[in-house]
Parts: structure tokens; sequence; C-alpha cells
């Protein structure tokens, strides 16, 4: 599954644009854990890592921790950080709303 998520980010990223080339791509993908990093010549970067997180006995998350950023249209750079765990997905970056 892991994998599958890497490989339509990558895929997804090449067919938006073209004219952009990746300048970074790595990734290493273990049974319990991976990581990915992906950089393209136009600004964009996506970095993440996660691995598997034990509840208890019978349930288990993935935990997943990364950041990503791009230069919108408008010519500013906007940087995310992210967790995603067993309580959700929680995004943090200064121009997103604050709760």
């Amino acid at each position: 599954m892991k994998f599958v998520i890497v490989l339509v980010t990558l895929f997804a990223i090449g067919l938006a644009r073209p004219d952009v080339q990746t300048v970074r791509n790595d990734a290493e993908v273990l049974p319990e854990s991976f990581h990915f990093g992906v950089e393209t010549n136009d600004g964009t970067r996506h970095d993440a890592e996660g691995h598997l997180k034990v509840l208890d006995k019978e349930h288990a998350t993935l935990v997943v921790k990364g950041s990503y950023q791009f230069v919108a249209k408008d010519g500013h750079t906007y940087t995310v950080e992210y967790v995603a765990d067993e309580n959700g997905y929680q995004a943090q970056g200064a121009h997103l709303p604050h709760v």
C-alpha cells in the first residue's frame, strides 16, 4: 500500500507539468516503515516517513510525518508540515488557519 501511495504521488507530479523535471527522488519501503523524498526544479518538494504503530494486541495504525512545499501562482512559497496517525490528518502551515 505504501509503495502504491509513493508511486501514485510521483506519477501525479510527472503528469501535472511535463516541463517540470525531478531533481531528487529517493525512497525506501520496508515491511514496517518507509520514507521518501521528491523534489522538482520548480520548487516543489515532498518528504515523508512512516512507521507502523501497534495500538494494542488487535489494532495497529500507520503513523506518517512529512512536509511539502510548492510555489503558487502568486509567486509565494507555501510549506505544510503534517502528521497523520490514529488522530487523523493534522496539518500546520503559516498560511493555514489555526484552530
